[in-house]
């Protein structure tokens, strides 16, 4: 599972929204929310409606979806007619991924959650809240969803994702006649990019603005800790992953991970691969390039430098275990173990990336505690 979530988050898409020069005048677009990071959606405003478009919600998706967003009583243009169209501000909401749930707490809109798929992987307290209350129900598995207890849920929407165009049961549900819409955050490789999906739901809630004031916010601390790696002197060398079934899994060169390291002024060993994917190497292979590397960002499914050496006693001979130098988001979880990570860290680069700084270049940022990031300890 693991392993599955790390090659699902460093995959890259690219989207693109054509206008037609002949609109009406009630059709011309009446300003926009500009996308500036975000390749995988746009946000175009008309006079009374807002279209979202999202292309490759998938790896070599083929399709692009494109949905209309109506207030109460708004004109929907002729030429949008045939787009699925959804009224809000939305009251209700289904999302089915970890990644979703931050937006909708910075927006301050989890209320709005009724149902996600597999509730123990939630790490947010807001959210565990109120599933101990009953307030949001259990919806059995991304792939299968409990249709039945969805439709008796009656949302307003559900944000689906996928994996490749086989998703049957997100089309079961449009054939219910819930609205679905797709959601392509996991496959942004910008950092900003994939924060930037804020937006996606903040055009949901009617709730444009402070979504983009959000992710200014964001914006502004990510650069400004950007402009202050600049100042470091050395760039230490990195390695990254660790063992998973048989093969070392880690970030190639265009990744999200392998980007964050470079903002970071870090020497990536693997920066110069290209692609967006993960490198499946053997030990061996990592070994002779990483021996001597100075840190080591790991996975988090170890606890300590012990629990490392238990599953390979040859993690010991890295330079970087030696010196404990070895860091990874292990501590952060949620009340069921789920983490906090892989659910907050695509929407946050911003801590991750002060994270980074202080990791490899700690006189930067000398009164900065690490959010995610922490050294195993023996």
């Amino acid at each position: 599972m693991k392993s599955c979530i790390r090659l699902l988050g460093l995959l890259v898409l690219i989207v693109g929204f054509g206008c037609q020069s002949d609109r009406s005048r009630s059709e011309r677009p009446q300003g926009q929310n500009t996308v500036r990071y975000a390749t995988g959606f746009t946000l175009q405003n008309y006079q009374d409606v807002t279209v979202i478009t999202v292309k490759n919600p998938w790896p070599e998706a083929r399709q692009t979806y494109r949905y209309v967003l109506y207030k109460k009583g708004a004109r929907i243009p002729d030429s949008l007619q045939q787009l699925p169209a959804i009224r809000i501000p939305i009251q209700k909401i289904v999302v089915t991924s970890t990644t979703h749930i931050p937006s909708l707490e910075m927006l301050k809109k989890v209320p709005s959650l009724v149902g996600f798929p597999q509730l123990h992987y939630i790490s947010s307290t807001q959210v565990q809240a109120r599933i101990a209350k009953g307030k949001i129900a259990e919806l059995g598995k991304n792939q299968t969803l409990n249709i039945e207890r969805l439709i008796t849920l009656q949302p307003d929407v559900v944000i689906g994702y996928g994996i490749d165009n086989h998703n049957p049961t997100l089309d079961n549900l449009q054939s219910s006649g819930i609205k679905v819409l797709l959601n392509g955050d996991w496959n942004e490789q910008n950092p900003l990019g994939r924060a930037e999906w804020i937006k996606f739901f903040g055009a949901l809630y009617d709730e444009q603005a402070k979504a983009a004031q959000v992710f200014t916010k964001i914006e502004k601390d990510y650069l400004n800790t950007k402009r202050i790696a600049t100042r470091a002197r050395y760039k230490p060398t990195v390695m990254a992953g660790d063992v998973f079934e048989g093969q070392w899994y880690l970030p190639k060169g265009d990744s999200w991970g392998s980007l964050l390291l470079k903002e970071a002024q870090g020497q990536y060993l693997w920066g110069a691969t290209k692609g967006t994917g993960s490198l499946a190497l053997s030990f061996e292979t990592v070994f002779e390039k990483a021996q001597n590397a100075d840190l080591w960002i790991t996975s988090g499914q170890f606890q300590t430098l012990r629990d490392m050496a238990a599953q390979n006693p040859h993690y010991r001979q890295f330079k970087a275990f030696q010196n404990q130098k070895v860091y990874s988001f292990h501590r952060k979880k949620g009340k069921n173990s789920g983490s906090l990570y892989y659910e907050l860290a695509p929407n946050r680069p911003d801590l991750v990336l002060k994270d980074l700084v202080k990791i490899l270049h700690p006189e930067l940022l000398p009164s900065y505690q690490p959010y995610f990031f922490m050294p195993l300890q023996p």
